[in-house]
């Protein structure tokens, strides 16, 4: 689950359904209220923690964060270094989790297409976040790990690709778990002089702000998301299956970087060429990740 959260476009919570926890873990993670730490108060660590399903809770946080952090420094090489493909790759998943999302809708209502149409806009404006400058300051961090813990609540909906959106993705996926790794590796070594090293300090306050934005929404979030796919499971699919239209053209891999355009958008996408190499490998990997996320949910739906 923790390698998938750092992939845009698709969801810890399919995994989850994959190994046959996604029940319990919904359940265990509603349990953690206020009754919960009451009972922490008054009975103890020991009470709280069979309250909460803490072995299994326990077992699969520590999982996540394992390959959480293996596999950020993975991405950190191969997007730096096949930033075209990496973006069909995930164009591509993002393809596939609609495909897969909108096969599970019933036939469309009044308030199935209205929820698609309210997703779809909400989606395109999300897409062109670039503009809206959403920025990275305290309360957008924070934020930020509300939206992204999403992803491991809710099957289908990617928090990593609500991040790539927001135009926060490698900010917090990569460069502040990096450089919380890097911290740890020099404790060991008993070196402290990244203290003073600025940036280091900076990307570890982001990771604080958008750990304690997580646990917020896991606590919080879980309970809301639960309770409407519960009472309005088509709804709620309906939303997701809109604002994942709305929003593709966030990940369109074809994309021209350049200081000599606008401030304000920095980044201006176009239709490639396919005959040129480049191109074509790109579409390779598009398919790829279509097939991989679709046989993926068939995989799911077969267990």
């Amino acid at each position: 689950m923790g390698a998938v959260n750092k992939i845009p476009g698709v969801s810890g919570g399919t995994v989850a359904f994959i190994t046959g926890i996604y029940e319990e873990l919904i359940d265990s993670i509603t349990k953690i209220n206020f009754s919960s730490f009451k009972k922490l108060f008054k009975e103890g660590f020991i009470s709280f923690y069979n309250e909460i399903n803490g072995k299994f809770l326990f077992t699969v946080f520590g999982g996540l964060i394992a390959s959480f952090f293996s596999v950020s420094l993975l991405l950190d090489l191969i997007i730096e270094k096949y930033e075209l493909y990496i973006y069909g790759l995930f164009f591509g998943m993002i393809v596939g989790s609609f495909y897969v999302i909108y096969n599970k809708l019933e036939k469309l209502t009044f308030r199935t297409s209205t929820a698609l149409i309210i997703g779809f806009i909400v989606g395109m404006i999300i897409s062109f976040a670039d503009k809206i400058n959403l920025g990275s300051s305290e309360l957008i961090i924070f934020i930020s790990g509300v939206i992204a813990i999403s992803g491991m609540i809710l099957p289908g909906l990617s928090g990593s690709y609500l991040l790539l959106l927001m135009g926060n993705y490698t900010l917090i996926m990569v460069d502040s778990v990096n450089s919380l790794y890097f911290s740890i590796v020099d404790l060991f070594k008993f070196d402290f002089n990244f203290i003073y090293d600025d940036e280091r300090v900076y990307l570890l306050k982001v990771l604080f702000l958008f750990t304690t934005g997580s646990i917020f929404g896991l606590i919080y979030l879980s309970n809301i998301l639960g309770s409407l796919l519960k009472k309005h499971k088509s709804i709620t699919l309906a939303l997701i299956v809109g604002f994942i239209a709305g929003s593709l053209r966030g990940v369109w891999p074809w994309k021209i970087k350049s200081q000599e355009l606008e401030e304000i958008d920095k980044i201006a996408i176009y239709i490639p060429e396919v005959n040129t190499d480049s191109s074509l490998l790109a579409v390779v990997y598009i398919i790829i990740g279509i097939l991989f996320v679709v046989l993926l949910e068939k995989f799911a739906n077969k267990n």
